[in-house]
């Protein structure tokens, strides 16, 4: 009789490792899955600390959620298999879920855990999204195409692939790694402020007894559980006309209301370009006459969708009229300036401050008295011809309804009680074309405004540069004269 032999299934059973412990390859398309969701994980642990101070139960669950990511990432690295890159797509889809529901739906409560991200790049959260779904997506189309490897028998897995086909597959995902290291770069930027610390500071103080000649950080306003930030330049000791409270100038940083932050240091302060608006110069000329300089940052958009940075400058002017006692400031004598996104904000709150915007302090009025616009935008529906990088600002801030582009465009709101305007532009600005300042001053002038428009020779989007006329130091003398003028 035969000896019996063990039969090749049973062989096979014994001998198999379990299909979810197969190993896989480190190739390209995975290394670049992993790195998107590793990325994407840092992106929303940045901020971290902000949105503990906040909303605590969101800091715990994103502390969760990065540390199940970063553990299944290091996991996968050590040992590439089916189950460990499941268990990292299944953390992935985690976060987008509550992305999802916190970003896009009512669903759970505010305050949204995403502002602090937010806070200097207003789209840093959809950055953090896309390099999840990039991550969850790289992951599905490896584990097809390792099924269907499979399909073909042990043999053919066995087989290596040819060399040509490997560095096809390279080159094939070389764009997609290129995003994910673009998107990276952008993301974790924005979300830690360059390593600066973005989202709300730590170190704010009550508006009271702030000391003469010295910053000092007060929250100025919470709306929808959203924490505002103020730095408040005080006069020195004995420039204030005595007996009297001192004038206010609030300052709003540039960025079109996509970016940039009020801070004077890391990348907010450069994508907000302060030099550009003569922050430094002219907040020691109107402290050094006597006023108080208030500057603000505000929710930025797409993160906050329009008109939330407005809302915001409205509920600043109400702040320091609340507080006008304990700040030691005449609350009938307020004004604002700011260039390009800022001074497009002035000139809005300039134009509807009578009007009623959302947040604290109901009671005062958001009205100033004086604006200096410098080359922000009147008319959002006059972008034909505005560099792409431009229009890309327009569209991630305002979308491309040509109705909501007018509701936001400061020429509309033009009415015979608007406050004196000051509005300087550089003959050379390409990205927002003078003819818009140009249109605004006319519009104001015909309602009986009192408008000065100047335009200033050898520059472009900026009123610093060498050369220009009238000089820097014209301009901030020009700026400090109309101040004074306006707000005697």
């Amino acid at each position: 009789m035969p000896e019996t032999s063990l039969s090749p299934p049973a062989a096979d059973a014994v001998l198999a490792p379990a299909a979810e412990h197969l190993p896989l390859r480190r190739g390209p398309l995975l290394v670049t899955s992993l790195l998107a969701v590793t990325a994407g994980a840092l992106i929303y642990l940045a901020p971290l600390a902000a949105v503990w101070r906040t909303a605590w139960p969101y800091a715990l669950l994103f502390a969760a959620l990065g540390t199940a990511q970063l553990v299944t990432v290091a996991r996968v690295l050590a040992r590439p298999a089916s189950r460990r890159v499941v268990l990292a797509a299944g953390a992935a889809l985690a976060v987008l879920v509550v992305w999802f529901l916190t970003r896009r739906t009512p669903l759970l409560p505010g305050p949204s855990p995403w502002i602090p991200a937010d806070s200097v790049i207003g789209f840093v959260d959809y950055l953090c999204a896309g390099l999840q779904v990039i991550g969850v997506a790289g992951f599905g189309i490896g584990w097809v195409l390792r099924a269907v490897a499979r399909s073909g028998g042990a043999d053919a897995q066995a087989r290596r692939r040819p060399r040509l086909r490997r560095v096809a597959g390279a080159v094939a995902v070389t764009p997609v790694t290129l995003v994910v290291l673009l998107a990276t770069f952008v993301g974790f930027s924005g979300a830690s402020d360059g390593l600066a610390g973005a989202g709300f500071p730590g170190d704010t103080v009550p508006p009271r007894h702030l000391p003469a000649g010295k910053r000092s950080t007060v929250e100025y306003c919470r709306i929808d559980g959203v924490p505002l930030a103020m730095d408040i330049y005080t006069p020195p000791a004995g420039a204030a006309t005595p007996g009297r409270g001192a004038p206010v100038a609030i300052y709003i940083h540039g960025g079109g209301l996509v970016l940039g932050d009020r801070k004077l240091s890391g990348l907010g302060a450069s994508l907000s370009n302060h030099q550009a608006a003569l922050f430094t110069p002219l907040r020691e000329r109107l402290n050094a006459n006597g006023y108080l300089v208030a500057s603000i940052d505000y929710r930025l958009t797409p993160a906050a969708p329009w008109p939330a940075p407005l809302d915001d400058a409205k509920c600043a002017v109400r702040f320091l009229r609340a507080h006008a006692t304990d700040l030691g400031i005449d609350p009938s004598r307020i004004g604002t300036w700011g260039a390009s996104g800022g001074g497009w904000l002035s000139s809005m709150l300039g134009l509807t401050g009578r009007q009623d915007g959302t947040g604290p302090y109901a009671e005062q009025s958001s009205a100033v008295q004086a604006v200096v616009d410098m080359f922000g935008p009147t008319d959002l529906n006059d972008f034909a011809d505005a560099p792409p990088f431009i229009r890309f600002l327009l569209w991630a801030g305002i979308g491309t309804s040509t109705a909501t582009r007018h509701s936001a465009s400061p020429i509309n709101y033009v009415t015979g009680s608007a406050p004196p305007f000051l509005i300087l532009h550089g003959a050379q600005d390409e990205d927002i074309a003078p003819r818009q300042s140009v249109r605004f001053a006319e519009r104001l002038r015909t309602a009986g405004v009192p408008a000065e428009f100047v335009e200033v020779a050898g520059t472009g989007h900026t009123l610093a540069t060498p050369g220009q006329r009238p000089s820097t130091q014209e301009v901030t003398d020009m700026v400090v004269d109309f101040f004074r003028a306006t707000l005697r």
